[in-house]
């Protein structure tokens, strides 16, 4: 029988093989005397070099009433130094023919520049700068705090749907800090002040604290050599203190929320289970969660819940799964029916539902499940392909306490997974320990 994703899958194992051979050298990992951790992953097909300092502290560490003091920081963060005037940072990584940004997750805050790699060094220098030497007294903090309030304002609080996300993951964890939202609570970011951030910087930006990688043009002698010269002689900071966050309690009664906006176009219904995370040694579990989403959600040609509801029964407009296993604590699987006009929300749920049991009953399709894993391993390879990517995900792994072991090893586990695993990964989705949430649009 003539199958149209044969010849995909046969691309897709050919393009793996080239971009196998082309991908950059392993990751080296350095310690400094500090406590300072490097990677260095060497890529020279390409004069240019990108330079990540990672610290392991985020959002989910922000103490109690003070929401959003890790995200405000980081914004701080291209404030005055030392040596620096506010703004200065920027600017001369853009005179210098780079760009720069940074981010902040629940468990890190990184910073990152992309340079010609000659411009290294320059770099290196003033990342090393603003690690020890910011100074808040020299600048504005307030109008800052001001645009993150806007920030919360355009992004967050103008969009129905990231509103609902906040709202359901506030409801998913009942006492774990991954249940605040990352950019902070409206009334407590409009409390946090510059003394509040400084004391935040003193506790946890230190050199035993972070983590640098650099990837690119780059010798790792050289860079070592660099990094000793600017971070190496960064003392260590006594006392920073162990990531004991507040643990879940058992979770015996599943969560249910209905939101209702003027704003939103098309309903729908999304659930948020809680899901193992990679743990260091221990990927496994995870990778099985990684397979069931790709099988249930993944592409349009492969997901089980598209094919059934919107392609076979024609109930739904779209339907989801995901997971996100990248986390200390917690990890998290979803899933989501967009229902047709017509079909009520509690029968596109149903439907849902309906769905996901009868996967669990029949079993995976072995060829379809052999689609998922070269699917999987094309992206983790074009991942790898890009330098940026590349240094982006090995420091996150990194900082939720991965090895960079389990961070090379996870793509060959995803396709050891077996059927068998990836039903048992179903099957311990416990609704005691999910949310379900409707948005709709705003009754008259």
């Amino acid at each position: 029988m003539f199958n149209p994703l044969r010849p995909l899958a046969v691309s897709l194992c050919v393009l793996a093989a080239t971009l196998t051979s082309a991908s950059a050298d392993d990751p080296q990992r350095f310690s400094l005397d500090n406590g300072m951790e490097v990677v260095v992953i060497e890529d020279h097909r390409a004069p240019v070099v990108v330079h990540m300092v990672w610290y392991r502290v985020g959002a989910a560490d922000d103490p109690a009433g003070h929401s959003g003091i890790a995200h405000y920081l980081e914004h701080l963060m291209f404030k005055a130094t030392d040596t620096l005037a506010e703004g200065e940072f920027s600017d001369t990584v853009e005179a210098n023919g780079g760009s720069d940004n940074a981010f902040t997750s629940w468990d890190y805050t990184a910073y990152f520049q992309r340079v010609a790699s000659d411009r290294l060094d320059l770099m290196m220098q003033m990342e090393a700068d603003r690690m020890v030497n910011l100074r808040l007294d020299r600048s504005d903090w307030l109008p800052e705090r001001d645009v993150i309030l806007r920030e919360r304002g355009q992004t967050l609080e103008s969009s129905p749907d990231r509103v609902f996300g906040e709202q359901m993951r506030a409801a998913l964890f009942q006492n774990h800090p991954y249940g605040r939202p990352i950019i902070g609570w409206r009334h407590e970011i409009a409390a946090l002040t510059g003394d509040i951030a400084t004391e935040f910087y003193r506790v946890h930006y230190a050199p035993n604290n972070a983590i640098l990688v650099v990837a690119g043009d780059v010798n790792a002698d050289e860079v070592l050599a660099l990094a000793q010269q600017y971070y190496g002689v960064i003392p260590p900071v006594a006392g920073i203190p162990a990531r004991a966050r507040p643990t879940e309690p058992p979770q015996m009664a599943e969560r249910r929320l209905i939101m209702r906006d003027a704003r939103v176009g098309q309903p729908y219904v999304n659930r948020l289970y809680l899901a193992p995370n990679r743990r260091p040694g221990d990927q496994r579990e995870a990778a099985a969660f990684q397979l069931l989403a790709a099988l249930l959600g993944g592409s349009s040609q492969t997901s089980v819940l598209e094919r059934r509801l919107t392609y076979d029964e024609g109930v739904s407009l779209g339907a989801w799964a995901g997971y996100n296993g990248d986390a200390i604590d917690h990890g998290s699987f979803s899933l989501g029916i967009v229902p047709v006009p017509g079909v009520s929300m509690q029968n596109a749920e149903d439907a849902l539902d309906r769905v996901l049991a009868e996967f669990i009953e029949t079993g995976v399709d072995a060829d379809q499940l052999d689609r998922v894993r070269m699917q999987l391993r094309a992206e983790a390879i074009y991942q790898e392909d890009d330098t940026q990517s590349r240094a982006r995900s090995i420091g996150a792994d990194l900082t939720v306490g991965l090895t960079l072991q389990d961070s090379e090893d996870w793509i060959d586990l995803l396709q050891s997974i077996t059927a068998e695993e990836v039903i048992d990964a179903a099957r311990a989705l416990d609704r005691r320990q999910s949310v379900t949430g409707w948005l709709m649009k705003e009754e008259a």
